[in-house]
């Protein structure tokens, strides 16, 4: 719950200062000088990137808890184990322990690419091995083969 709260506190920030900047902006235009002027129209566009990013950012999470919230559910039904790495003392991921769950995990998928249960578990796997960029792929990949969306090769 932390995680959502710091995301929603942050988010709201960055709002903040996207309209900051668009008063800025505003206020560039105003003073009729062309450097300034143009200056000010890329204030205007900054906030507009800043926003697609955070808007995908934030469908993201929430569709990747919600591919978690359900594959919980429909595990906690049939008993099935988690496959969690084993944790060091220190309360982090084992190294070795996420390669080996890694090599299992990425074996299923090569067995069923056309499950999302499959590539959101591998997504897992990928983060604890911490490959984040692969595991971002991997979690885009389970969101669309849950959703029906086209997946790309």
């Amino acid at each position: 719950m932390g995680g959502k709260i710091t995301y929603f506190f942050l988010a709201t920030v960055l709002v903040l200062v996207f309209g900051v900047v668009a008063m800025e902006g505003v206020l560039l235009l105003l003073t009729g000088k062309p450097a300034a002027m143009g200056m000010g129209a890329i204030a205007f566009v900054l906030p507009v990137i800043g926003a697609w990013f955070l808007w995908h950012n934030t469908r993201f999470a929430r569709d990747a808890h919600r591919l978690g919230r359900e594959l919980a559910t429909e595990d906690g039904a049939n008993g099935a184990d988690d496959g969690a790495p084993a944790l060091t003392p220190g309360g982090r991921i084992d190294r070795d322990a996420a390669d080996a769950v890694f090599a299992r995990r990425q074996a299923e998928a090569e067995e069923a690419p056309g499950d999302w249960r499959v590539w959101f578990r591998l997504a897992v796997a990928y983060h604890d091995a911490r490959d984040t960029p692969r595991a971002r792929k991997a979690m885009q990949r389970a969101i669309a083969l849950h959703d029906g969306d086209p997946v790309r090769a």
